[in-house]
């Protein structure tokens, strides 16, 4: 393998090429559990994402994601991991208001999962988001 070729990783939902998502000199997670945490994330933008928040400042984006009880602790793992592997990535979650009283019994809890790197990773989270822009499509 080239120094600073991605590794190929095969996801069960369409999105950018996954040789697009993590250099790899800047990922440790094995080559073997790449595909399972690739589809972690797939799954997470396909039942949970609602709106992508994208400021200004290259290297930020914000998901509002929204599901049942268990999802504030489904994300901060999956945080907890990605950061372990990647730790060029900075996950901050927060818990947001829901909008109203109508809510079905299965988005009872609404996040803000704000994401941010270093500018010189931005084409990183670039293909994150964008993976979870195609991942929430294809479930709709």
């Amino acid at each position: 393998m080239v120094p600073g070729m991605s590794l190929p990783i095969f996801a069960p939902h369409p999105g950018p090429a996954p040789a697009d998502w993590a250099p790899v000199d800047a990922c440790t997670l094995p080559t073997a559990d790449q595909p399972l945490r690739v589809a972690e994330f797939d799954d997470l933008f396909a039942t949970a994402l609602r709106a992508i928040e994208r400021p200004d400042a290259a290297g930020r984006a914000r998901l509002v994601l929204a599901g049942g009880d268990d999802l504030a602790e489904r994300v901060q793992r999956l945080a907890d991991a990605e950061t372990a592997c990647c730790s060029f990535f900075t996950f901050t979650l927060t818990l947001r208001p829901l909008a109203t009283d109508k809510v079905d019994a299965a988005d009872r809890t609404m996040l803000a999962l704000d994401i941010e790197v270093p500018v010189a990773r931005a084409d990183v989270l670039a293909a994150l988001i964008q993976r979870a822009e195609q991942a929430h499509q294809a479930a709709a």
